[in-house]
């Protein structure tokens, strides 16, 4: 018996439904897919600081706090290395002062991202008169021009900076702030202790138990995982988190399975973003982020910011809302 042209259709279209549903909830991640949607209109993504968390309320990585005398930018003298409990061997300046690198930054090319109220906060370490001392490889020593045409310090390609909170020798405040400083290892790369000063290296999505929101997922930092509303899953992910939403909401970048815990496999996958900004991780096919308003591991401020923003439990739901 011979099939109708509109019985071959209806079946041809049921296929390509099927096979969607398929992508975005087999166990193992597919093909990245491209995302499309409406983005988020203003005032979608809250303002940093005013969730429901248990941290303090803050502004955005990078952005001012009040600065501290003893931590300007005053010349940094001969370098050495010092043990921080938790966090590690770090490098000081000649007063015992850490030193830091920000995420934001590159190290090939060397570049700072760090300008105005930034620089205020962390203000950088010139380069003038910078010396190694017992601890430090001359060779990894080096400078970078600021925007503002000064000589800032470098330490394996990465720009270096004070903490405006740290006020002693030997303070290592900074470290994990905004899930993008950490205080320099004396190679140029973080210290191992990692935000928070965790001993172990910690896997690139896992879990924790908050004492107010039961088990939720967070990144290799430690920091809080959150989920948009407005956001798709199915039959394929949209992220309508775009532009200024994405300052406040930084998306998570891919992370191989074999490097998370406690994270269900199903549905976990990557996409391309229709944005141009790159590939995003989801879980359970939901695009996931971390919230600018978190300053330390353990923070929820971003939990019911504007109704529509909240935490991830291990298979991808909401904590404390509806689908």
């Amino acid at each position: 018996m011979k099939t109708s042209w509109r019985s071959a259709s209806l079946v041809a279209s049921a296929a390509a439904v099927l096979a969607l549903t398929t992508a975005c909830g087999q166990d193992s991640p597919p093909a990245a897919s491209q995302n499309v949607g409406a983005t988020a209109a203003p005032g979608d993504y809250g303002n940093i600081g005013a969730g429901t968390g248990n941290g303090a309320a803050g502004t955005a990585t990078g952005q001012p706090a009040a600065p501290s005398a003893s931590s300007s930018s005053n010349p940094a003298g001969k370098l050495s290395v010092s043990t921080a409990e938790k966090v590690g061997k770090v490098v000081t300046d000649s007063l015992g002062l850490t030193l830091y690198r920000f995420d934001q930054d590159t190290e090939q090319p060397p570049k700072s991202n760090c300008d105005g109220d930034c620089a205020k906060t962390w203000p950088p370490v010139p380069a003038d008169d910078a010396e190694a001392g017992e601890g430090i490889d001359k060779a990894l020593l080096g400078s970078v021009t600021r925007a503002d045409g000064t000589k800032q310090l470098t330490v394996g390609g990465w720009p270096a900076y004070r903490y405006a909170k740290d006020v002693n020798a030997g303070d290592v405040k900074g470290q994990g702030v905004g899930g993008k400083w950490y205080a320099l290892a004396p190679d140029g790369k973080k210290a191992q202790g990692g935000a928070g000063g965790g001993e172990a290296a910690q896997a690139g999505l896992s879990t924790r138990n908050d004492a107010k929101l039961g088990e939720i997922v967070v990144d290799k930092n430690g920091m809080t995982v959150y989920r948009f509303k407005k956001d798709e899953a199915w039959p394929k992910p949209v992220s309508n988190c775009t532009g200024a939403c994405l300052e406040k909401w930084p998306l998570v970048e891919p992370v191989d399975f074999a490097d998370t815990k406690g994270i269900q496999k199903k549905g976990y996958m990557i996409f391309d973003r229709a944005d141009g900004k790159g590939k995003q991780q989801t879980i359970n096919c939901s695009p996931i982020y971390t919230f600018a308003g978190d300053k330390a591991p353990g923070d929820t401020n971003g939990q019911g910011v504007g109704g529509t923003w909240y935490a991830v439990r291990p298979d991808g739901k909401l904590v404390g809302a509806s689908e």
